[in-house]
């Protein structure tokens, strides 16, 4: 087993021609990755606040959800993370660190 991998054993599914339950929730969290995506984009365009405030309920919700998703798909090992390497994320650190006075200064 590869050590930079987290993940629970894998609940193992039927492989034929049909869609199996793995493709089924696979799909389901595809589309509401989607959905948070769109609604995220919303957020930053609604008119009003009232529009906003709906937007950001329904935002919400369906970040839940979304969530609820991926955690059943990692609890039946059907999602496994890959930790990260120190190194990585020094270099990215360092990286923001000196990009960060620059946005300051185009404010």
């Amino acid at each position: 087993m590869n050590n930079n991998k987290i993940s629970n054993p894998k609940t193992e599914v039927e492989q034929t021609s049909k869609m199996n339950d793995k493709d089924y929730i696979t799909t389901i969290l595809c589309v509401e990755k989607a959905i948070v995506k769109d609604y995220a984009t919303s957020l930053t365009e609604a008119s009003n606040n009232s529009l906003y405030d709906d937007y950001f309920d329904m935002f919400e919700d369906v970040s839940r959800l979304q969530r609820q998703i991926y955690n059943l798909m990692f609890k039946k090992g059907w999602y496994c993370l890959e930790t990260a390497q120190e190194d990585k994320i020094n270099q990215k650190l360092n990286m923001l660190e000196q990009e960060f006075p620059q946005l300051e200064i185009n404010e």
